[in-house]
């Protein structure tokens, strides 16, 4: 028997280096095949940066009144987007934020390595850290994959060496969900809180906040309930503790009170009257080259002209006085500086989508003091006698009414007595183009979204319906024509809108004054203003009022009823009236004249805003 040799026993050299070289090959495959593929991928994947991803979103604007407070929020269709400039993301949220978050966000590199390694043992994702989250939701790419995590990891990378922590946070905490259909912590704020974003925030609502950003519609009580949501604000409380960002649990305590319903803070609500605001304020801004996307995308915020007490004052007179009155009565205010054109109070209604406002409604006999400013700028002496007229044709229509004038009547005595018959006559004698004129000098304006004033359907005839004020105007431009001679004649562009500025707070935007004279030279538009407003008053105070009523029809019936007028600081147009110009009949079935409830609208709003008529 042949006993194997000592080499027999050993493993041929030449098997050896085929092992060798084959694991040399595996290793290498496995930790440089990586290094290769993370290099590929760095190299042709591209980062968007912050700037980017914020620019292409369309955030929240906010429109404040004059003096800076927030009016209402115009809130794009996928949720509210309030921008939050790293700067003013209050302490306590961002260090919630990180705590619960991204515990290394500051000294890593873009990337969680826990996660990371779970996601290749496991082949889905998991544990990112704010970086990644920020790509995952930058990119719109949050399949469950390892290559998606790969990606993300890759990416996180660039961007940690391409930009600022900061810029990286800013850009997160602006784009993520805090539920309820908010993006960003002052939306977020707002939406469960109903206050303000700012450092008055709690250790505990800061808690609450970041809690949500896991799963807000997990964890939204709301949803949920408040046992769950307590233990989840609970888990934020430890890490912070467990952190050293707070000293110990007993500091803080889960805010139940405060976390208000979400049908308190839904965002982008609004009422009819704040929805025509709303409106308003986009068609301006549109016409000064701020269409609402450019807003949207500049993070831009609106300062209107709007003054929050008369604001309020004007829906309250409104809706006290039509409070009892038909329920088909519907109902406008609209208040002008008439120094500068700057709308301070705007209601249009709160029945329905319709703005009364900014709907055009037949002026009638309020429409006598164009007249009279026709016949001054004509050669008429306001005290000059005139005949009465109480049977006129004019333009192929004949008018008759009361004579209430007298045999010494003038264009102020017709002002005065609300002589129909006399106006009537004066518009045949000055001319139709005369008398339209004059109200466009004053203040109205030649079309309307593309449809002439003062003329037939036409759009080029002015017929005899402007003597008796038949032709539809605005109460916003009535109340600025009026505005002309509480300024002393000088005509000044009503306007909604006061600046825009972009998301550092600098203007970008301003409304310029234009004012000018309205009838001439400095002296003679302030004779003329001067006129008018003594022709409009009843006494000696500072106020003037002109109320008016606009027939139905040819009968002796009016379906809308009118009160303007104004002191020195205020020009204010009432308008009551239908939506289907019926006749109106007040409450105790009395045939409704300006007198009455516009004029009660006017002198509760008036004394409401400090300058009561005598």
């Amino acid at each position: 028997m042949t006993l194997p040799t000592e080499n027999e026993d050993q493993p041929d050299t030449s098997t050896w280096r085929r092992v060798r070289r084959i694991a040399g090959w595996t290793l290498g495959v496995l930790v440089g095949g990586p290094l290769i593929a993370f290099w590929i991928v760095y190299l042709v994947l591209d980062v968007r940066s912050p700037q980017e991803v914020l620019a292409g979103l369309r955030k929240t604007v906010v429109l404040q009144y004059a003096d800076g407070s927030e009016l209402l929020k115009v809130i794009p269709a996928d949720g509210d987007r309030t921008f939050v400039p790293y700067s003013q993301v209050p302490a306590k949220l961002r260090d919630a934020i990180i705590a619960t978050e991204d515990p290394t966000f500051w000294d890593n590199q873009g990337f969680d390595p826990t996660g990371i390694g779970r996601a290749f043992l496991t082949g889905v994702g998991g544990g990112s850290g704010i970086t990644q989250q920020y790509i995952k939701k930058s990119t719109g790419d949050e399949d469950a994959t390892l290559g998606r995590k790969f990606a993300e990891l890759v990416l996180a990378t660039k961007i940690t060496q391409e930009q600022g922590k900061e810029q990286i946070f800013e850009s997160y905490v602006n784009i993520i969900s805090f539920g309820r259909g908010t993006f960003g912590p002052a939306a977020a704020m707002n939406a469960y809180f109903g206050r303000k974003l700012d450092n008055s925030i709690t250790w505990s609502e800061a808690a609450f906040l970041a809690g949500m950003i896991q799963s807000p519609s997990v964890h939204d009580p709301a949803a949920s309930g408040d046992v769950h949501a307590t233990r989840r604000w609970q888990y934020v409380r430890d890490k912070l503790v467990s952190r050293r960002y707070v000293e110990s649990a007993g500091e803080m305590s889960y805010p139940a009170t405060e976390i208000q319903p979400p049908s308190e803070t839904r965002a982008g609500r609004v009422s009819y009257d704040e929805f025509h605001l709303k409106q308003q304020v986009l068609a301006e801004l549109e016409q000064d080259g701020f269409p609402l996307g450019r807003l949207q995308q500049g993070t831009m915020t609106v300062e209107t002209t709007l003054d929050r007490s008369r604001q309020d004052a004007a829906k309250k007179a409104l809706r006290d006085r039509l409070n009892g009155e038909p329920k088909e009565f519907r109902g406008a205010v609209v208040a002008i500086d008439p120094a500068t054109g700057a709308v301070r109070a705007y209601q249009g209604g709160d029945q329905g989508v319709r703005d009364y406002a900014s709907t055009p409604h037949a002026l009638g006999s309020a429409f006598h003091p164009f007249t009279f400013t026709a016949a001054l700028l004509h050669g008429f002496g306001p005290d000059q006698p005139i005949p009465a007229f109480s049977k006129v044709e004019f333009l192929g229509e004949n008018f008759q009414y009361p004579e209430v004038c007298g045999k010494k009547c003038t264009p102020r005595r017709a002002v005065e007595t609300n002589a129909n018959g006399t106006f009537v006559a004066l518009a045949k004698k000055l001319g139709p183009e005369a008398v339209s004129e004059a109200a466009r000098r004053a203040g109205i304006p030649d079309a309307v979204d593309g449809v002439p004033t003062l003329r037939e359907k036409d759009g080029f005839l002015i017929g005899p319906g402007i003597a008796i004020g038949r032709y539809p105007l605005r109460p916003l431009d009535v109340a600025g024509a009026y505005g002309t001679f509480a300024a002393g004649g000088r005509r000044a562009t009503p306007h909604l809108v006061a600046k825009v500025r972009d998301e550092s707070g600098a203007v970008v935007w301003e409304h310029q004054d234009t004012s000018s004279p309205a009838f001439g030279d400095d002296g003679t538009s302030r004779r003329v203003a001067a006129e008018v407003t003594a022709a409009l008053r009843t006494d000696d105070g500072p106020a003037a009022l002109r109320t008016g009523e606009a027939e139905h029809g040819n009968s002796p019936d009016y379906q809308d009823a009118w009160a303007v007028g104004y002191t020195p600081q205020l020009a204010t147009a009432v308008w009551i009236g239908t939506d289907d110009d019926r006749r109106l009949k007040d409450a105790s079935g009395r045939k409704l004249t300006g007198d009455l409830v516009p004029a009660d609208i006017w002198r509760a709003f008036t004394a409401a805003t400090g300058r009561p008529p005598r």
